[in-house]
Parts: C-alpha cells; structure tokens; sequence
C-alpha cells in the first residue's frame, strides 16, 4: 500500500498553486499530480529540474519532498486515535468538508449588507432617487465582486438574496426616474437571483414592481394581470402578497370596477391589519398599518370616491413634520395630490388647488407619478379656473427640476 507524500503537497500549496494549476505549468494531467501526491508514481527525471524550480527548492530537498511520509496530525481526535487506515475516500471527504465551510466573505460582511439595505429601503420616502440610486451601484457592485470569491453555501445563498434585493429596489428606482431599459435589466438581474437563491417573495416583489411601472404608464390590464401573477408567487403572510393585492386594486379603481376595487382595499386591510405594526418605519418593502391607509386613499380617489378624503387627512395627520413641505416623506406628497383629486370632484377647489400646489412644491413626486400630479393640474385647467395659471407653473417647474 502506498502512503502519501504530505509534505510535497504543502510544499505545492505553500507555493500558492492548486493540483490543477501545477499540472498546467507543468504541462501534465491533474491526475498525474495526484498519483505523485498519493506516493504511485515518481515524476519522471527531466521534470525534477522545473518542479523544484517551481517549488523553489533544491534537488536534495525535492528527493525529501518525494520521499513517502506519514498523515499529518488532524484536528479531529477520532481521526487521530483511529486504528483504521487512511484511505482516498476518506481523504476526499474531509477536504470537502474543508471547503464548504471555507470562506473570504464572512458572516459580518453579509449583516452589513443586509442592514445596508434595510437602510436603503427605509430612506426611500425621503431620499431623491437620483442620490439613492449611486449607493445602490455601489453595493451592487460589491455584492457582484464577492460572489467571485469563496464562501459557504450558505453564505453564497445569503449573498444572492440580499443582491436580490439591491437590485429590486435599484430597479424601483429607475422606474422613479423613468429610466425604463434600466428599470427592467434590475428587474430580471433580481428575478434571477431570486430563482437561484429560491427566494419568492423578492420574485413576487418584481411582479408587483413591474405591475405599479405599467399602471404609471396606463396600461391598467397589464398591471392587473401583473399584480395577480405576483400575488401567486408570493408566500402568504409577507408584504408582497399585501401590496401585490394593493396593485390589483388600483388597477380596477383605474378600470372603473368599483365592486373590485372595493374588495382588494378589504383584503388589504385584512391583511395589514394582521401583519401588524414593524419596527422598520417606512421600510419600503415592510407594509404596515399605515401603508393601507395611504393605498386606500389613493386608490378610492381614483374611483372617484369621496370616502378617499379622510384617509387622505389622516395620512397627512400621521406623517407631516410641518410647514417644511421640503421635509416631507413620500406618502405625505402622495396623499395631498390624492386629497386634491376628491376635494376637486367635490367642487372645492380652493382647498384642491392648495393641496395640490403644497405636493407640486415639496419636492417628493417623482417622475413616475408626475402624470399623478398633471391630472390635477389638466383637471382645473379644464373647468377654466384662476388658479389654473399658477398650478401649471408650479407644475411646470416640477418637471424642469427633474429633467
């Protein structure tokens, strides 16, 4: 029986190469690499002369290095006090072990990425998209690089979701900025990593993301067959199947099904209600009770539906800091356009043209939902008002500060 020459193979690997980058300078096949470790075969004269220079060795010592040597001591006790030979297999085992727990990325690495994008998301009802957007990039490109470097399994499982959601909420980002070929190679880079990380919800997050993008630009039957598909492959209980169901509702509201529209908003608010309050305020993937009030407003003033207006006030109640529109979150902005949409069809259109104005001016419509704001806009120019001179204006500037 042959016994391994050890000490040629940590000389090898203390030279920085692997049994297959060894044979491949050397010009030989793996296996014969492992046959000389393994102590079968002796390489043949004319190699001596390239292996110790690659070795960085003398001849003598290169004739040592050969020379059959024992095991070296494991740290595994049952190993070591075994009475059972070494054998290949057993050998192959163990270096398999070795290297599934072997990893250059680390524990620590992967919760700062994950809180990194817990920090990302709950910037997103304050942050210009633009701003957001570079940080994203950055760590994008982080996760990108360490998934060329070596990791556990479950490390690697780890990465590929919390790239997963870099891209997804990347992707959300620049349908904000209407960057739509952007939007949509952040979307299918997320659904792909989802897939191999078999991870739904963020799969069931780009349905939804895609849903709300076709619904800004008025296909309202794309976006409830969108939302429904996203609902299917969310996990129940999780906030994708919450807002995929949302989605669904603002596309009827958009349709015209009021019997519909009104069925989603209680499914929704079944559902907020039991996933209860999060400690990840504004998380924009989290959904809480207070999301369902900002989507009920705005999905009943699209029905029309003067019930739209205590919700909205509420909302404004809840998240305004005060005179500073320019502090404003995202839902604040949104539910003064959705006040000014049931305050405009109910007539009173000095508090709608001040609601929409105070939204137009905060600086927290982007440019997906700028259409949002025109109706208003488009719907007091269309009744011949005074104050249809100074919205436009407002409006007007929106969009030059945006482009």
């Amino acid at each position: 029986m042959t016994t391994r020459r050890q000490r040629f193979a940590q000389r090898r690997k203390a030279c920085g190469y692997t049994q297959e980058s060894f044979a491949d300078t050397l010009r030989v096949d793996r296996s014969t690499v492992q046959r000389w470790e393994r102590g079968e075969v002796d390489p043949q004269p004319h190699q001596g002369p390239k292996i110790a220079k690659l070795l960085q060795v003398s001849s003598k010592e290169l004739d040592a290095l050969l020379t059959s040597d024992t095991p070296p001591a494991t740290a595994n006790a049952w190993i070591t006090n075994s009475s059972t030979p070494f054998h290949d297999d057993e050998l192959d085992a163990w270096e398999l072990s070795r290297r599934v727990r072997a990893s250059d990325v680390g524990t620590e690495t992967l919760n700062r990425l994950e809180r990194a994008f817990d920090d990302l998301a709950m910037a997103y009802p304050k942050s210009p998209p633009q701003t957001l957007l570079q940080r994203v990039r950055k760590h994008s490109a982080y996760v990108a690089q360490l998934l060329d470097a070596r990791k556990t399994l479950a490390e690697h499982r780890r990465l590929l979701v919390v790239g997963g959601w870099f891209s997804l909420l990347g992707a959300t980002l620049h349908i904000d900025l209407k960057q739509d070929d952007a939007a949509t190679a952040r979307l299918q880079t997320a659904a792909t990593l989802a897939q191999e990380a078999e991870y739904p919800e963020i799969k069931a997050w780009c349905f939804e993301t895609d849903a709300w993008r076709v619904l800004t630009d008025g296909d309202y039957v794309r976006a409830l067959e969108l939302s429904r598909i996203a609902q299917d492959a969310a996990p129940a209980g999780t906030s994708a199947l919450i807002q995929a169901t949302a989605q669904e509702g603002r596309a009827h509201a958009r349709l015209g099904d009021a019997k519909e529209t009104y069925a989603a908003i209680d499914r929704v608010q079944g559902m907020s209600a039991a996933l209860g309050e999060t400690n990840r305020a504004e998380h924009h993937y989290q959904y809480d009770p207070a999301k369902s009030l900002a989507y009920t407003a705005t999905t009943l003033a699209w029905l029309g539906d003067a019930a739209a207006e205590p919700y909205a006030r509420e909302v404004i109640a809840r998240l305004d800091p005060g005179d500073d529109v320019g502090k404003w979150p995202r839902r604040v902005a949104s539910a003064n356009i959705d006040l000014a949409l049931v305050l405009l069809t109910g007539n009173r259109i000095d508090e709608s043209c001040d609601a929409a104005q105070k939204a137009i001016l905060s600086g927290r419509v982007v440019p997906s939902n700028h259409w949002r704001a025109l109706e208003v806009v488009s719907a007091v120019e269309a009744k011949k008002l005074p104050e249809a001179s100074d919205l436009r204006e407002a409006y007007e500037g929106l969009k030059a500060i945006e482009t």
